[in-house]
């Protein structure tokens, strides 16, 4: 916050066109952003998580651990619901609320292709974390990368995609049969669409 002399200083400054050594500039001061989602520590995600995915969260402390690791604390993260279908060419389907600590709560729906040595279906309960969002808007494009399954009945299981600096981490615990690799994408939308591209 600029003192009362010092805002006085930088508006005179702006309307001579003289730049005072020492003061912050009003740019930077509008570069600043004040809806940037404060992070969570991983206790909070912890727990959280579990009460999301109840009884089959037993490795979620671990992934969540690694998680926070690679990327460091999280300052978002979405609870919801997916469904996904493929053989060679897939698509995956999904919705849920993305929460923050400061910036308030955003539903959300996501939808991508993917394209590999996959087959299977699946529907999960997926809690994704989300590192270094600059806004809650700032969700709203493509996140891409890769994606291995294995398991028949259930599972549990972690992935990365990546857009510019912000990583979205997908914790999903699902429930069908599903093996392979593929490369997709995740596309976020504030409305549903079948469109998955």
């Amino acid at each position: 916050m600029l003192s009362r002399r010092a805002a006085t200083l930088q508006l005179a400054a702006l309307a001579s066109g003289v730049s005072f050594i020492g003061l912050r500039p009003l740019a930077a001061l509008a570069d600043q952003q004040p809806d940037r989602p404060a992070d969570y520590a991983p206790d909070e995600i912890v727990a959280n998580g579990h009460k999301f995915f109840g009884s089959i969260s037993r490795g979620l402390a671990e992934v969540v651990e690694s998680a926070t690791n690679r990327w460091g604390k999280p300052n978002g993260y979405i609870l919801g619901q997916e469904a996904t279908g493929a053989f060679i060419g897939g698509v995956r389907y999904g919705e849920g609320v993305m929460h923050t600590r400061n910036a308030g709560d955003l539903r959300v729906f996501w939808q991508g292709p993917s394209l590999g040595l996959d087959a299977g279906a699946d529907g999960d309960r997926t809690m994704m974390l989300v590192y270094n969002l600059p806004a809650t808007n700032a969700i709203f494009r493509r996140f891409g990368g890769v994606d291995g399954s294995a398991y028949l009945v259930g599972g549990f299981g972690m992935t990365a995609l990546i857009n510019d600096d912000v990583y979205v981490v997908p914790i999903r615990s699902g429930v069908g049969a599903r093996l392979g690799f593929n490369v997709s994408y995740l596309k976020f939308t504030p409305t549903s669409t079948w469109n998955p591209f």
